[in-house]
């Protein structure tokens, strides 16, 4: 029997038997655009007093990783809106450079990279995803409501100078961005970056946008590729939910996120942690847990860690995503901007 030595802690493992190594966190709720398959437009955010502290987020971070997290990706809203960003992104990055963190990662729409992308590699960060689901600027401004795709690709520039890998991230949208798949692939191929489709998820409440009309099967997506681009099976993960392919005329990988279609539930290594500290063990359950009292009630972890293992053994087996005429609403009520993209 292999016993835990006293100076380490015992790693996360959930009630299913899978190991709990990947933290997203949202540092923000905030965002300079307001996606239709996201927000609505006239978002209510939360006020300043509810949200952590950059120093509070470094806290329960550096717990997680001395609690096995080998995966730390920043989230939002967009994260980089967030005052001093670029302060936490550099202390966490000493979890990298002293080897107990496999990686330090974000997800970004990439309007702020033309200022931060230097930053970002400077503090250990070698990889980001970049929510992109148009290369049409008029389309791009009718998607965000008001965002402009010149500056996108200005930020996407200074990433591919400063050394960054990146991944675009594209909601397949029916009727939207259905037309522009072949052209995305093309385009990723040409820059050198992986593109991954993502099914668009019944979260929170986006207004006059109904998400029925916009939802379109990966499968569908997936067999309109295979027409022009020969998609060779790949074993690839980054630690995510996505599946991938290679796609051999630009050598290029593209990945497939299926929430609705077919859930990554059964090997799911992940939970998120809201900027006002809650935890939620899925992203399609609405089961949480708050870090934030037990870390301001003590200056030292173990309530900390205890809530957190608390948690990770209420971890359910999967989300129960669904997206039909019967449920006009969305399947979780709280926005993907609040839990973390």
């Amino acid at each position: 029997m292999t016993t835990v030595p006293p100076t380490a802690a015992a790693p996360l493992v959930d009630p299913f038997g899978r190991t709990v190594s990947y933290l997203r966190v949202s540092v923000t709720d905030r965002c300079d655009l307001r996606c239709v398959y996201c927000m609505a437009e006239d978002m209510s955010f939360l006020p300043k007093a509810e949200v952590l502290t950059l120093e509070e987020i470094d806290r329960v971070c550096s717990a997680f990783v001395k609690l096995g997290t080998r995966k730390l990706r920043l989230t939002g809203g967009e994260p980089l809106v967030r005052k001093g960003i670029h302060e936490l992104i550099h202390s966490l990055g000493r979890h990298v450079k002293a080897g107990d963190l496999d990686e330090l990662t974000l997800t970004t729409n990439g309007t702020m990279l033309f200022k931060y992308a230097g930053d970002l590699v400077e503090a250990g960060v070698r990889r980001i995803n970049v929510s992109l689901d148009t290369l049409d600027p008029h389309k791009f401004q009718a998607i965000t409501r008001w965002g402009r795709l010149d500056k996108v690709l200005g930020g996407l520039q200074a990433a591919k100078e400063a050394g960054l890998q990146v991944k675009i991230n594209t909601v397949a949208l029916k009727g939207v961005n259905d037309d522009e798949f072949h052209r995305l692939v093309g385009w990723c191929g040409e820059q050198g970056f992986d593109l991954t489709f993502i099914e668009v998820m019944p979260m929170g409440e986006i207004g006059d946008e109904a998400r029925l009309d916009q939802y379109l099967p990966l499968s569908l997506v997936r067999a309109e590729l295979a027409k022009r681009w020969t998609l060779d099976e790949i074993d690839y993960r980054t630690g995510g939910p996505a599946r991938y392919v290679r796609v051999a005329e630009t050598g290029g990988r593209i990945g497939f996120i299926t929430p609705l279609t077919h859930n990554f539930c059964e090997s799911c290594n992940r939970v998120r942690l809201t900027c006002t500290g809650t935890l939620y063990m899925c992203l399609g359950q609405e089961d949480a847990a708050d870090l934030r009292t037990p870390l301001r009630l003590s200056d030292d972890d173990g309530l900390l860690v205890q809530a957190v293992r608390d948690a990770i053994a209420r971890k359910p087996k999967g989300h129960d995503f669904i997206i039909d005429r019967r449920h006009q609403g969305p399947a979780v009520p709280r926005h993907m901007s609040v839990t973390g993209g």
